[in-house]
């Protein structure tokens, strides 16, 4: 047996060892032609115990994607009974760590498993410097290998940064992109934002689904979600993390504040979706279905649940649930 092939075989037996559970989207054995499995719902930055970083994977007829890459990204694949050797590309919305923090994994092991084949690394404008820095920082290992004279390993991966209306045909279904508000400047400042937060539509022979990835209210994510059979779409109770991250007893901050207006209360209102809004969206784009990801808090009952989906509920009137780690639709 020759060297690759134990490697290869390595792969695979690590790969079977967790299989997910069913979840939401049918049995395993009776699979749709496409799939998505949201792989991680927590908002970063901070870690949870129950719930991964941000991290999903789409399966299109047997063809596996990452769309974000949160830490823990790998592992759970393997407990969605999905081998990392198998994953063709990777879908970066935007380049903050809880949605990147993976990808060093992703690229690492799969070198150390010395897959073959290209990894197509696609996002905003920035990525290509992302990538080049984690295999900067995987050098000594790639030099070292299995530490067998002349072999080293070596990566094969082929980034295409995204922008603003871009369109991307792959094996069998059309991705189309647009930017989003996750950076947008406050009223009046003319200056350009800091960076580029996409959200994906992923036209599939079946359907078709849109991934907000991180954003605050924005008419072009409205736009290309038009009609769109499944969004995906991230969730912050703006007000409730304010309280927790405010010192016990400390009150709200007053209209008087001088950092309320630019600072990090302006950022959660302006750089992400309340429940009303997400509802606002799905509704304004006539979405079939509505599943909603990277949410904080993390509800602490059902009571707090259905609280969020019944905001949701006044301005859009389908389908609409909160993900689970795992969730399969």
């Amino acid at each position: 047996m020759s060297w690759h092939a134990v490697v290869v075989l390595i792969g695979v037996l690590a790969g079977s060892v967790a299989v997910a559970q069913p979840r939401p989207g049918g049995p395993r054995g009776n699979l749709a032609p496409s799939e998505f499995i949201v792989l991680g719902t927590a908002s970063g930055p901070n870690s949870e115990a129950a719930r991964a970083q941000p991290a999903n994977a789409l399966l299109v007829r047997g063809q596996l994607y990452l769309v974000d890459a949160g830490d823990g990204a790998v592992a759970q694949l393997a407990k969605a009974g999905l081998r990392l050797p198998a994953v063709q590309g990777v879908f970066l919305s935007h380049l903050h760590f809880d949605h990147t923090g993976g990808m060093l994994a992703v690229i690492g092991l799969r070198m150390q498993l010395e897959v073959q084949g290209t990894l197509r690394v696609f996002g905003p404008p920035g990525t290509r410097e992302l990538v080049d820095g984690l295999l900067a920082a995987s050098r000594p290992a790639m030099r070292a290998g299995y530490g067998i004279p002349g072999q080293g390993w070596s990566a094969d991966i082929e980034v295409v940064e995204l922008t603003d209306g871009d369109a991307v045909s792959l094996d069998g279904f059309e991705v189309t992109v647009a930017e989003n508000s996750h950076f947008s400047m406050p009223e009046g400042d003319s200056r350009a934002a800091p960076s580029v937060s996409l959200s994906y539509r992923f036209d599939l022979a079946d359907r078709s689904i849109v991934y907000t990835g991180d954003t605050g209210p924005s008419d072009a994510l409205a736009e290309l979600a038009q009609g769109a059979d499944l969004l995906i779409s991230e969730m912050i109770d703006v007000d409730a993390v304010l309280a927790l991250m405010r010192p016990p007893g400390a009150a709200a901050p007053g209209s008087s504040d001088p950092g309320e207006a630019t600072g990090f209360a302006w950022h959660m209102h302006a750089h992400h979706l309340t429940p009303i809004q997400v509802g606002e969206l799905a509704g304004a784009a006539g979405v079939g279905r509505l599943v909603v990801t990277h949410f904080a808090p993390n509800p602490m009952d059902q009571e707090q649940a259905q609280r969020y989906l019944d905001a949701i509920g006044e301005n859009f009137d389908g389908d609409a649930e909160l993900a689970v780690d795992l969730g399969r639709y």
